[in-house]
C-alpha cells in the first residue's frame, strides 16, 4: 500500500489503549520501520507507581532521554524515501511532566525539552486512541505488567483528561481520533487498513473516524 506524501504517523493514546498494538499493525501492513517505545526499560517505572511524588523526577528524565535518542535515531534514516510508525509522539512526554513534576522540577525539565524538541522531526499524521478509565483498567490488568498493578484508576482519569486537553489543542499535523473499545481492532483485523486510509484522507484539523459499515446502515 503506498503512502504518498506521509512519511511518518504516530499512533497515541492512554497508557492501556492499544497503541503499540495498532502501530505494530499498521507497521506490517505497510512494510514500514516501527518506533515502538522502551516503557519496560525504565528502571524507575515501578517505584514510581508506588510513590509518584517521590519518583516522579527521575521516571521523566529517563523516558525524556530514552524517547529524545530514539526520535534522533530516524534523523540518520530517510525519512523521504522510508514510512516510519511509531506508538508515541515526542511532544506528549509534555503532559507526563505537568501531571507529575512540581514547579521547580518542571522548569528545568522545560528547558532541556524545548532544546531536544527542536532538533526531531514532527509526524505527518496522529491517531489518537481514546478510551473510557474502564477499558483502560482491563486493557491494562489484561496484559499484566507487574509494576502496573499498583497503579492508580484516579491517575489514569487525570491522565485520560489531560490527553483529551493536548489534542483538543494539537496542531502540528491532522489528528484521526478513534474510540477504540467501539474499534476494536484485534477482535477485527479488518479495521486496520480502515482506521490507516481514513487517517491518510484526513489532510488538515481532526476527525472521528467512523467505520464504513456504520455509514452504509445510516445511509
Amino acid at each position: 500500500m503506498a503512502v504518498p506524501e506521509v512519511h511518518f504517523i504516530a499512533v497515541e493514546g492512554v497508557i492501556g489503549v492499544g497503541k503499540t498494538s495498532l502501530a505494530q499493525r499498521f507497521s506490517e501492513l505497510l512494510g514500514a520501520y516501527a518506533l515502538l517505545e522502551q516503557v519496560e526499560e525504565n528502571p524507575f517505572l515501578g517505584d514510581f507507581y508506588r510513590d509518584r511524588r517521590g519518583y516522579a523526577f527521575q521516571t521523566q528524565i529517563f523516558f525524556l532521554l530514552s524517547r529524545y535518542r530514539q526520535q534522533c535515531a530516524l534523523l540518520q534514516r530517510d525519512l523521504f524515501r522510508e514510512t516510519m510508525i511509531s506508538d508515541y509522539m515526542f511532544e506528549k512526554d509534555r503532559i507526563f511532566a505537568h501531571i507529575n513534576l512540581d514547579d521547580q522540577e518542571l522548569g528545568m525539565y522545560n528547558q532541556i525539552f524545548e532544546l531536544m524538541e527542536a532538533k526531531l522531526p514532527k509526524p505527518d499524521r496522529v491517531i489518537y486512541l481514546q478510551a473510557t478509565v474502564d477499558v483502560l483498567l482491563e486493557r491494562v490488568s489484561r496484559r499484566g505488567r507487574p509494576f502496573e498493578r499498583s497503579m492508580d484508576p484516579a491517575y489514569l482519569e487525570t491522565l485520560a483528561e489531560a490527553y483529551s486537553y493536548f489534542f483538543n489543542h494539537y496542531h502540528g499535523a491532522p489528528v484521526l481520533v478513534v474510540h477504540a473499545a467501539e474499534n476494536d481492532f484485534i477482535a477485527e483485523p479488518g479495521l486496520v487498513p480502515e482506521l490507516l486510509q481514513a487517517a491518510l484522507a484526513l489532510e488538515e484539523g481532526r476527525g472521528v473516524f467512523r467505520r464504513a459499515q456504520q455509514e452504509m446502515e445510516e445511509r
